[in-house]
């Protein structure tokens, strides 16, 4: 991964983003030596979230499970039954 400093952002952020769309490979930005942002493209950001979206769904559900917040087939067929006619 690309790392550059928040001085280089200013000065060439045209650049920068110009690298960003081209290789889609993060850049971390840097302020007094610390790890201060990522910079990414706009595509990957947004897979980025849809499948933090699911694997938040998906931690609902192991929860519900663990909690026994679960119904048989036949209970969920009755209980979403309006829906599904």
């Amino acid at each position: 991964m690309r790392t550059e400093l928040v001085t280089t952002l200013k000065r060439k952020a045209t650049e920068l983003l110009s690298d960003l769309a081209r290789d889609k490979e993060p850049i971390l930005i840097t302020q007094h030596g610390l790890r201060s942002a990522y910079l990414v493209d706009v595509d990957s950001y947004e897979k980025l979230q849809a499948k933090m979206k699911l694997l938040e769904g998906i931690a609902r559900g192991e929860r519900a499970v663990d909690e026994g917040r679960t119904l048989t087939h036949e209970q969920a067929k009755f209980k979403m039954g309006w829906w599904l006619s």
